[in-house]
Formats: structure tokens, sequence, C-alpha cells
């Protein structure tokens, strides 16, 4: 089971457009201006077998959600953990993951958003109930996987709605689970970062458990970093799955920090300042766009 939220397939037009609320920020990301091609019909064999591959795994995924639900914890979350890296990997892309995931107990994991790929990528380090927004309870095949998972989902359109749910997510890590948010609120091409949104560091505050950064990047093997994962403005998920399956020596680079301890920030404006400053890797810029 995929335990998280993907991008919407469909996406508004691109540009720095200002969201409704404060659940629905926007990054001025878009794939004309941001992400690089990679010319798709070379290699076009090796990326439909990539492609059928992928489609495999995942129909494989959640048709064994019934089997896997009813498997002790720890065999459960291997489990878990080998399919996702299976998802990244018939996807044509290697991974390396450096640091360690806080093993149990409660746990806010947060990570910079990219691509679709982000989240398998957190799920193989550490199982944990994602937050989404409503709407992917309704999409084929990952709504199915989100809520069988345990997704908290949110309703991004409601602010009214924002206290309730940061109860909801401070009760889940409470009972000792790991949750896993993108508190960027949008996807960025990789080149920069959006700034942290608070509110979800308050479930943290208030549950009184840790929090761990984590920095996903995305390279060639051969070194330079590569925007062609990424799942921005406009996108489609179909075009950006053909980048991923069509992009040659892809590496996705996780990085899981020290987990910043509960009670070591006052609030929730300091607390989402020192986990994204943990997560920021040497040169990037959050809120700028290159």
């Amino acid at each position: 089971m995929l335990p998280g939220a993907v991008p919407a397939p469909r996406r508004p037009a691109a540009g720095p457009v200002r969201g409704t609320s404060a659940w629905l920020p926007t990054a001025p990301c878009s794939p004309r201006g941001c992400v690089e091609s990679v010319r798709p019909w070379t290699g076009v064999p090796r990326a439909v077998l990539r492609l059928t591959a992928l489609l495999v795994v995942v129909v494989l995924g959640v048709a064994l959600i019934p089997l896997a639900g009813r498997l002790r914890a720890g065999r459960r979350d291997r489990w878990i953990r080998r399919w996702c890296l299976a998802v990244v990997h018939t996807a044509g892309v290697r991974t390396r993951i450096t640091g360690a995931a806080r093993p149990t107990g409660g746990v806010l994991i947060v990570a910079n958003h990219i691509s679709w790929l982000d989240i398998p990528l957190l799920a193989a380090v550490r199982p944990a109930r994602m937050v989404a927004k409503t709407e992917v309870r309704g999409w084929p095949v990952v709504g199915v996987l989100a809520a069988r998972g345990g997704t908290l989902f949110i309703d991004r359109d409601r602010l009214r709605a924002l206290p309730g749910t940061v109860e909801r997510i401070a009760g889940t890590l409470r009972g000792g689970s790991a949750v896993a948010a993108f508190p960027e609120g949008s996807t960025w091409c990789g080149r920069a970062q959006g700034r942290y949104r608070r509110a979800l560091f308050q479930a943290a505050l208030d549950a009184g458990v840790p929090v761990q950064p984590v920095r996903i990047q995305y390279r060639f093997a051969y070194g330079p970093a590569s925007t062609a994962p990424a799942f921005v403005g406009e996108d489609s998920l179909l075009a950006s799955l053909w980048r991923v399956v069509s992009a040659r020596g892809l590496v996705a680079e996780v990085s899981l920090r020290p987990p910043i301890p509960a009670g070591s920030h006052p609030d929730r404006r300091s607390l989402a300042e020192a986990v994204q400053g943990c997560a920021h890797g040497p040169g990037s810029r959050s809120g700028a766009h290159l």
C-alpha cells in the first residue's frame, strides 16, 4: 500500500498565483520553465518496459493490501518498505539513502516536495500515515491506496477545519504513529524550496513528539542535479511518468537528518524554521525560484 498523497494529475496554469487558503500555497515552477526534457524517443522500448513493470508492481500492491493488513506491524512495515522501493526502482530510479529514521514512537517526518516519487521514498525509510488533501480520496487506484494506508485527509479549502485537522494529527502522533507530510504545500522543481507552513508543526508541539527533517534531491548518476522527476504546474501525471521512465541514470538521494527533540522550540514558527534549516542543502534558497 502506498501510504501517501501525490500531486494532482492536473494543476492550474503555471505562474506565481496566490493560494486561496493556508493549505493552498502555490509554486512558480512550470514544466516549460523548470523541467528539463529527456529525449522522449530515445530508448522507447526500455521506457515502455519500465512503465509496464511499474504498473504491474502498483497493481500487485493493491491486490495484496488485504493480506498485508493481517501481518504483524514489523513484517507489514518491511513489506511496505520493499514494495515502495520496488515502485521507485522499476521506474528506473536508483536510490541513495543516508541517515536513519526514528524506528519507533510518534514522530512527524517532513520533507521538501518535488515529485510523486517522494511518497514511496519516504515510506521506504519508515512507513507512516501521510497527510493528504481530501480530493485524493476520489482518485483512481491512488485513492484506494491512500485510504487503506491510513492517510489523514485534510480539507484545504476550509480554514475553519484547520484546528480539528491539527488535533487529529496530534492524536495520531500521541498514539505512537509516525506521520509524514510535505509542509511546503505544493511541489517545486528542486532548484529552490517553498516556505514550510507552520500549522503541521503545531501538531508535533501539541503531541510532544520530535520532528525529523528529510531532504530529497534528484540527480543523474554522473553528477548534475536533475529536474526531470519534478511534477509541477500544469504538468500531467502521464507526462511526468514518461519523463522518469525515459530518463537514464536518475538517482534519488534521500537524506534523513537527526530528529529535532520535542520541547526544543517554544512555538511552531521557530520549529518550522529550524526544521527547514536542517533540511536545506548547501546553497539552496527557500522561497526563491532560480
